[in-house]
């Protein structure tokens, strides 16, 4: 593939080149001025995993559904290499996904769609042309330099009317991983080869299959992670080993409190508002901005 970069007042328009010129002529990622930094860890991740389990994206966004996408003008707010916007866009009038990292993966997996436009930038700095229908962020704002600040910004590309939907890990019942985990992760592996951090991930993942499969069986409620491991029994063993990865292989990460959440989603902002907690280690919230 070739590039061309093409001066735009003060960003760059890129234009992406193929063999197969109509398959492409949609394919075009701008270059968004950017404060947080570009991290090649999430590239790696992404260039070596598929998400393969679209059923965890209609928990994620519950309660609402496809419906609420449907011809609707849309916002992906750290698209990833888009597995999302391939559930989202047969129904959406239009998608714009962006991400800081992967924009390029991304645009190469979604030339099927002619309604997708792909974005580098960074969410909580863009501001667009035209405010968006539905904006969603799964799994991404727990992970930029100010949750807080991109929240606020992503609620800023909204309308009146406009739906707002954020999936987050919680600082409640993630004890274990903010507390142990998280500390370790900064210290001993952040300097490490992305693929001494993925055979690590198998690792951990194998060790992980007697205990799920014994005495996570047991109705014992009271075992950390127990509703979580229910959705490791329901995945593949690649699929359980990038969600071990994910977290080993993050940058950064706040575990996000409810009573955050609840700051974000303000009754007098919005409007059939729900704030459910998932599987014992996330939120998923959601609301309809009431006023620009």
């Amino acid at each position: 593939m070739n590039v061309d970069w093409v001066k735009k007042g003060n960003s760059y328009k890129v234009k992406l080149l193929a063999l197969n010129a109509e398959k492409f002529k949609r394919d075009a990622i701008t270059l968004m001025s950017s404060s947080q930094t570009k991290q090649d860890s999430w590239h790696y991740q992404w260039a070596h995993f598929e998400d393969d389990a679209p059923f965890l994206f209609f928990d994620w966004i519950w309660p609402r559904t496809l419906d609420d996408f449907r011809d609707r003008r849309v916002f992906d707010a750290g698209c990833g290499p888009g597995h999302h916007i391939r559930l989202v866009a047969p129904v959406a009038s239009h998608v714009t996904g962006m991400d800081l990292n992967t924009n390029d993966i991304a645009a190469n997996k979604l030339t099927a769609f002619q309604n997708v436009t792909i974005l580098e930038g960074d969410i909580a700095h863009h501001q667009p042309q035209h405010p968006y229908d539905v904006v969603y962020c799964i799994g991404v704002i727990h992970h930029t330099d100010d949750p807080d600040l991109t929240f606020t910004n992503l609620k800023k590309m909204c309308h009146k009317g406009s739906l707002l939907i954020i999936w987050c890990y919680s600082q409640e019942g993630n004890q274990l991983m903010w507390r142990f985990i998280e500390p370790l992760r900064r210290t001993l592996l952040r300097a490490q080869q992305r693929r001494v951090v993925q055979v690590l991930a198998q690792l951990i993942t194998l060790s992980l299959y007697p205990l799920v499969y014994t005495i996570y069986l047991m109705p014992f409620r009271w075992l950390p992670y127990y509703e979580y491991f229910q959705n490791f029994r329901r995945l593949g063993f690649r699929r359980n080993v990038l969600n071990v990865f994910d977290k080993l292989n993050a940058p950064q990460t706040q575990f996000i409190s409810r009573s955050r959440v609840e700051k974000w989603f303000k009754p007098q902002e919005f409007e059939d508002f729900s704030i459910t907690p998932y599987r014992g280690v996330s939120w998923r919230a959601s609301g309809i901005v009431r006023h620009d």
